[in-house]
């Protein structure tokens, strides 16, 4: 009897862009699965940007289309997300990014 193969769910990613004073809201700045994904998160890497992971957040961003606001109901967990990013860039010293959007 054949088993079946289970394959591995496909990472995703979700980049928010949020630039205080030009952004009244965050838009979803790029998004993707497999090695889309892989890619949105090595550039994050590359350049210091830090990475919040969960797997309900991102599911839910990936429903957006891209350079969507995010919607009202997300707003708290966006601040949430920001607050940390915001801490993290202050202990660490923040990237700096050309015109608020991700290099590449």
């Amino acid at each position: 009897m054949k088993r079946k193969q289970r394959t591995a769910p496909k990472k995703k990613a979700v980049a928010i862009k949020y630039k205080a004073g030009a952004q009244t809201v965050p838009t979803v700045a790029a998004k993707g699965a497999g090695l889309i994904a892989e890619k949105i998160i090595k550039i994050a890497k590359d350049n210091g940007i830090p990475i919040k992971e969960d797997a309900d957040l991102v599911e839910t961003l990936s429903q957006l289309d891209l350079d969507q606001e995010i919607p009202p109901e997300l707003y708290t967990v966006i601040a949430e997300v920001l607050a940390w990013v915001y801490r993290v860039n202050g202990r660490y010293g923040a990237p700096h990014l050309q015109d608020g959007k991700l290099p590449g």
